[in-house]
């Protein structure tokens, strides 16, 4: 069965977009710094980047980036999942939301579901030989965590306190994640960090 995957950048004070976020404005103020590894880091962080979209399949992510994604100045109907152009990376999108939109802006490649273990099942399904990757927001990263659907948790530290933004863990009650550390890369963009989740006995 394919891993589920929760991938995410997020800040030392664990933030994975400024504040303000939303559409328009997708990282919030001043949550580029998150990504600066992807734009501008190092020939590791490259490949960290290459490897992850050589093993990623199906994704899921939450409505709120849905909308950031399919707003006028979100991606274009060329652009392919993680800014790749369409022909290298378009991987099928599982959307979870209370409800689906009217209409789209960038057609058909997002299916709209209602039950987040729904959703990570269908994308398993379909994932064949590649992982499931959770990729966003914050919320829907955090409710595959807690929910004991993720396998891996890969994070993206970068150097950088936002202090403000979308948390990747909520503050108040949430349910202990036991994970076992199984590759770090450090690079001066971020520190690369991949976690086994822990599963009960």
């Amino acid at each position: 069965m394919s891993p589920v995957v929760v991938d995410i950048s997020v800040s030392l004070d664990g933030y994975v977009t400024g504040p303000n976020a939303g559409p328009g404005n997708g990282l919030g103020d001043a949550g580029e710094a998150l990504h600066t590894w992807v734009f501008d880091g190092t020939d590791d962080d490259r490949e960290v980047l290459d490897r992850s979209f050589a093993e990623t399949g199906p994704v899921v992510q939450g409505r709120r980036l849905f909308d950031v994604i399919d707003a006028p100045d979100g991606w274009s109907a060329e652009m392919g999942y993680g800014a790749k152009p369409t022909g290298e990376v378009n991987p099928p999108i599982f959307v979870v939301t209370h409800q689906a939109p009217d209409t789209t802006r960038l057609g058909d490649r997002f299916t709209f579901v209602t039950d987040l273990a729904d959703a990570i099942g269908r994308a398993r399904e379909a994932a064949g030989a590649k992982d499931v990757v959770v990729m966003g927001g914050g919320e829907i990263c955090h409710a595959v965590l807690a929910a004991g659907l993720a396998d891996v948790l890969r994070l993206h530290v970068a150097p950088v306190v936002l202090g403000g933004g979308t948390r990747l863990y909520p503050v108040g009650a949430a349910p202990r994640i036991d994970l076992e550390l199984v590759s770090a890369i450090s690079t001066p963009h971020a520190q690369h960090l991949t976690y086994a989740v822990r599963k009960e006995a």
